[in-house]
């Protein structure tokens, strides 16, 4: 049984991999040349890398910086009203379809939109949501709230101790934050700045949409423009090994650097209540009603949006598409939590030896696709499977393994602390008593599953909300509701799109909503 479980582990890693591996080789096959090395020497090359990563450090700084002091809110005022809503109102605006989020947010800020006189009064008449400004703000607003959540778990994860000790000890306000804040959260924020540094560097969607020009465009985009516009594969190529070389070298460093610190749920006490009175509680409260307010309303703009309908549309346009989106969903979503897990045990090995090198590379193989450029994925596959396969037959299957494979990374980033922790508190005793194969799995389950059903959620609606892949290998006999949202916005419908992206966003909100009321209930139990 053991030897089972290892060898479809490294059968996983070998099956990831060799997608990544055939979308290059179609690449390269098809145009029977390399990527072209005189880009090297072109000015728009490193005018676009400077840029892509301009905007991806300065959404990432922006989405840390933010996140901390809302965390710390939440934190030292435990009686806030509505915080459980906003925590997963936090998981919801992360997970958020990006369409949903563009369409709210033009409809808040755009030409015409509900606050945008208020900004032109700010920041003068020569506010343009398309640019830098517009991206930097729709990157932050999707991962601020991701950041919020594994702070403010990071300082649940402080002992009653070391606040027991700088109260004995009279530490000032500076040094508990110094001493015993600091020690905690700095190794994990620089993993999650490293984290959330790669989601923008690698954005598409949002860029495409409010990048506003050509001086906006990121080596995502570039590949896309290259692919779509100029057929140019010897430039596509080049492009995606610098993203590739780029983006997953900074992600395995700060993987190296940074360090996650946990405590187990079931060995921290929880007797001490943080509270912060006076001019800092009320501060604290200011930060948390503002965090509100700007998470709800681009949601509130597409509310009135829909109110500037004239109800033309029929609601059976959409059911087929969002049966649609909930079955890939589903298929990606189980397919994504069980390979994670299974991709993890050689990780899980390789731990336990002391082997720390051999286990990055583990698992950067497991989570490259979170840096491997998705429009070379695509576009390279689909050039390989036009020679072998009927793509108008095979579409939705491709498009629901690359899905897959898009997604498995978040579930491994998920995962992998739970599993690590499991390893090093119950490991050794398991082996001691001999227990193995199914046994250990029953013992194992218990101490995953609530971290096993978030993940599920959180791949469900990632999943659900795919445009990119779907308009390589879709086609108009079958659509999703995110392809649908998109062509209603292409076509300036937009009370339509607004109305779609209720719906998608009302569903993304069930889906977690029902997972996290389940996950409740079983530490109840």
């Amino acid at each position: 049984m053991q030897l089972i479980v290892r060898f479809s582990g490294w059968l996983a890693l070998l099956g990831v991999s060799l997608v990544t591996l055939l979308s290059f080789y179609g690449l390269i096959g098809f145009s029977d040349q390399g990527p072209d090395w005189q880009l090297f020497s072109d000015s728009y090359f490193y005018s676009i890398l400077s840029f892509s990563i301009q905007q991806a450090f300065l959404s990432a700084l922006f989405s840390v910086l933010l996140a901390w002091p809302v965390a710390r809110a939440i934190y030292y005022q435990p009686n806030l009203p509505g915080v459980k809503a906003f925590l997963s109102l936090c998981l919801l605006c992360f997970v958020m379809p990006t369409l949903v989020l563009i369409t709210g947010l033009v409809a808040l800020l755009g030409g015409n939109g509900l606050v945008t006189p208020a900004f032109e009064l700010l920041l003068g008449e020569g506010w343009d949501i398309y640019g830098l400004g517009g991206i930097l703000l729709a990157h932050t607003y999707l991962n601020m709230p991701f950041a919020i959540r594994i702070f403010y778990q990071q300082l649940n994860a402080i002992p009653d101790s070391s606040w027991q000790l700088a109260s004995q000890l009279k530490l000032t306000p500076w040094q508990r934050f110094r001493i015993v804040e600091w020690s905690s959260l700095s190794g994990q924020a620089l993993t999650l700045f490293g984290f959330i540094f790669v989601l923008c560097f690698n954005s598409f969607a949002i860029v495409l949409a409010l990048g506003g020009g050509p001086q906006s465009t990121t080596l995502e985009v570039a590949i896309y423009q290259a692919l779509k516009y100029d057929f140019n594969i010897p430039e596509a190529l080049m492009l995606a090994w610098a993203q590739l070389l780029i983006a997953g070298g900074f992600f395995m460093l700060v993987s190296r650097l940074g360090k996650a610190n946990w405590l187990s749920v079931d060995t921290a006490s929880r007797l001490w209540t943080p509270n912060a009175k006076g001019y800092r509680g009320r501060m604290m409260q200011l930060t948390y009603l503002v965090a509100w307010v700007c998470l709800v309303l681009p949601m509130v703009a597409l509310l009135v949006g829909v109110t500037d309908t004239d109800q033309s549309l029929k609601l059976a346009e959409l059911l087929v598409p969002t049966v649609t989106s909930l079955g890939l969903g589903l298929f990606s979503a189980t397919l994504g939590v069980v390979m994670a897990w299974v991709m993890l045990n050689p990780a899980r090995e390789l731990n336990r030896r002391g082997a720390t090198r051999q286990q990055l590379v583990v698992e950067w193989i497991a989570s490259h696709g979170l840096v491997a450029p998705a429009m070379v994925v695509s576009v390279g596959l689909f050039i390989f499977l036009l020679q072998h396969i009927d793509i108008d037959r095979w579409g939705m299957p491709v498009v629901a393994l690359l899905n897959t494979f898009v997604v498995i990374p978040f579930a491994i980033q998920k995962l992998k602390p739970r599993l690590l922790q499991f390893d090093a508190q119950y490991y050794d005793l398991c082996r001691s008593l001999k227990v193995s194969g199914f046994a250990l799995w029953k013992i194992q389950w218990p101490f995953v599953r609530p971290v096993f059903l978030t993940t599920f959620a959180l791949l469900f609606v990632l999943a659900i909300g795919d445009v990119a892949i779907f308009s390589i290998f879709g086609n108009q006999s079958w659509q999703t509701l995110p392809w649908l949202i998109y062509g209603y916005a292409g076509s300036y419908r937009i009370a339509e799109a607004s109305i779609a992206s209720l719906l998608l966003l009302g569903i993304c909100s069930l889906i977690l909503w029902g997972f996290e009321k389940a996950q409740m209930e079983q530490k109840n139990v």
